[in-house]
């Protein structure tokens, strides 16, 4: 994801998180800790054959912990498989950032996000009440821990049809 990305993204933000989408300062606060030998953050965009922006992701690091900050998939793209690659996608930043951990925050109502977590072997390790505003709604903290002979936190993924920038 680039500078340039920003008012896209947003528009998709707005349709899919409508009560607590991220404002232009927290994309663009996110994007300045990306780039240069320092970068603490992986943001991505995927785009259809058109270059239309059908998706987009982050991720953030911090020592050997990293965060899935945000995973958002445009309504007539999912069931494609998208979301499983943009998570690949974090979780081989996540390798590459050295992380051992991987965590994030998932609405409790979000079955959809869930299993798809849940697929990729991260596991429910506790609730945030009310951390979703202004809805009040819970979040479910998950966790993937990287398997320790393999120092990766994620496996091949071979779909196609969509094109992943980061």
């Amino acid at each position: 994801m680039r500078w340039w990305d920003i008012d896209p993204v947003l528009g998709l933000e707005k349709a899919l998180f409508p009560e607590d989408a991220w404002s232009r300062g927290m994309f663009w606060s996110e994007l300045a800790h990306s780039r240069g030998p320092e970068a603490t953050r992986r943001y991505l965009v995927a785009e259809d054959g058109d270059g239309r922006l059908v998706g987009y992701a982050g991720l953030a690091s911090s020592g050997d912990l990293a965060d899935v900050q945000t995973i958002a998939v445009a309504r007539e793209h999912w069931g494609t498989g998208l979301g499983a690659r943009l998570l690949t996608e974090l979780l081989r930043a996540a390798t590459d950032f050295d992380c051992a951990e991987v965590l994030l925050e998932c609405r409790i109502d979000n079955v959809r996000a869930q299993k798809l977590y849940e697929r990729f072997g991260f596991e429910a390790i506790g609730f945030r009440r009310g951390y979703y505003q202004p809805g009040n709604v819970d979040a479910l903290v998950m966790r993937l821990t990287t398997a320790a002979d393999s120092g990766s936190a994620v496996g091949a993924n071979s779909e196609q049809g969509t094109e992943i920038n980061g």
